[in-house]
């Protein structure tokens, strides 16, 4: 078997020839360009490529198969490449090893997504960056305005209705006085804030539109608690859903699983492992939380984890993060939306305990939009009006309403003359000036020792 091995650089790239059979190798050093590697793929006979996963090991994949070339990225976090005690490191030697290890069946593949879905994992991965850039220049704003004794309005009133505070501090780097030196930069990071929020408009709208044509975005949204936005990464992440075998896959793939420490009669579980994509498993936490309050199902399941205890509340969270991960998976895999019967036939198949009563998991509304759930709440608030009226003695809707020309003929109108209620009021004060009150006697001084 004829494997060609590439340790990919960001520069220069070594290709290792290796023949399985005679155990020999030959190495080529060669430019990372489209041109040079296009004239190596082309030229070689190859039986396999074999590559690590990087970042242009998607383009440098897609080159070597269009040449019909059978290729394998392999990931470098796998057992098979930590090597102790190695007394030299260089390229050629990793190459080597990554064709012996191929040989031997040691290495094993990563997904490969395809161009299109790779640019949507890219944008999908910008818009953070993006929101991570703008926080990073407010908190530099709000640091100058604090090292100088200023007080702004705090959270996002700041940059909504207190924005024309910080504005009136701005001034042009080249107008700036010695001792004012800060306003020039001051109105350089406003400006380069007010250009980022653009931007991360443009990115949010984008995204939008992508999530309104993909299917895959629009089922997953149909889960109680979960926004555009977790539903973009998950669908980013897991992509080709038929990849994975089992939810324990799912689970292990978002690094939310203990770790396992195992040696005769010691069985000890750890903290998560933290492997796979960091965005991800950081939106499924935050998504778990939102989740409570609009998914009783969720909040089912975190209340029987917490257990009521203040200590296990973290734990809880990260476990329905899990669950929601292994169910968006299901959904993707199967093509079907959010079912709460469906989930409650799979738990009595296994014979599960529901995390709720079985009639009120039944009977969960389908997810509804914001707008949707603010007419919702505005009708059930008018329906309750009359009620709340009768309370507090109002008139009820089965007594009939009195007329205007009842009511002054039953309760007299108030005079609103002038003259009459300055005659009151003068009479008013000469009664209490007329009226002999006694002197008051004073306090006498409280001496404080």
């Amino acid at each position: 078997m004829k494997i060609l091995a590439l340790d990919l650089g960001k520069f220069n790239s070594v290709a290792c020839y290796f023949s399985s059979k005679s155990r020999r190798s030959k190495f080529l050093t060669t430019p990372t360009t489209r041109k040079h590697l296009d004239v190596i793929f082309s030229d070689c006979d190859a039986d396999l490529v074999v590559m690590e996963a990087c970042g242009p090991s998607g383009w440098i994949n897609d080159l070597a198969q269009q040449h019909g070339l059978k290729t394998l990225v392999c990931s470098t976090n796998e057992e098979a490449w930590r090597w102790a005690n190695v007394k030299r490191k260089t390229d050629k030697d990793d190459a080597l090893k990554l064709a012996r290890m191929a040989a031997m069946g040691e290495l094993k593949a990563v997904h490969t997504p395809s161009p299109e879905h790779r640019e949507f994992r890219s944008l999908v991965k910008y818009r953070k960056t993006l929101d991570q850039r703008i926080n990073k220049t407010k908190n530099t704003i709000r640091a100058w305005f604090v090292n100088h004794g200023i007080e702004i309005a705090s959270g996002e009133k700041a940059w909504h209705t207190g924005r024309e505070k910080i504005n009136s501090f701005r001034k042009s780097l080249a107008d700036c006085d010695d001792g004012e030196l800060w306003k020039g930069q001051l109105d350089i990071e406003l400006t380069i804030l007010d250009l980022l929020t653009k931007q991360l408009d443009g990115v949010v709208k984008r995204l939008e539109a992508i999530g309104k044509q993909d299917e895959r975005i629009k089922r997953i949204r149909t889960i109680p608690g979960v926004g555009p936005r977790t539903a973009e990464i998950l669908v980013a992440c897991i992509d080709d859903a038929n990849r994975f075998d089992n939810g324990r896959q799912v689970s292990a793939y978002f690094g939310l699983v203990p770790r396992q420490y195992q040696s005769g009669e010691t069985d000890r579980n750890g903290r998560i492992t933290k492997r796979g994509n960091p965005l991800a498993r950081t939106i499924l936490v935050e998504c778990a939380w939102a989740s409570l309050r609009y998914n009783p199902w969720a909040k089912g399941v975190y209340e029987r984890i917490c257990g009521k205890q203040k200590t296990r509340k973290k734990k809880a969270a990260i476990a329905l993060a899990r669950k929601l991960a292994v169910i968006a998976w299901a959904m993707l895999r199967d093509g079907t939306d959010w079912d709460p019967n469906k989930m409650i036939d799979v738990t009595k198949s296994f014979g599960g305990k529901l995390p709720i009563d079985e009639q009120d998991l039944r009977s969960m509304p389908k997810k509804e939009c914001r707008h949707k759930r603010k007419r919702r709440l505005a009708k059930a608030r008018k329906a309750s009006a009359p009620v709340q009226d009768n309370v507090n003695g109002s008139p009820r809707q089965d007594q009939p309403v009195k007329s205007k020309g009842e009511l002054s003929r039953t309760k007299p109108m108030p005079d609103t003359s002038t003259k009459r209620k300055s005659r009151r009021r003068s009479d008013s004060v000469n009664k209490r000036a007329s009226v002999d009150t006694k002197p008051r006697r004073a306090r006498k001084p409280v001496s404080r020792t």
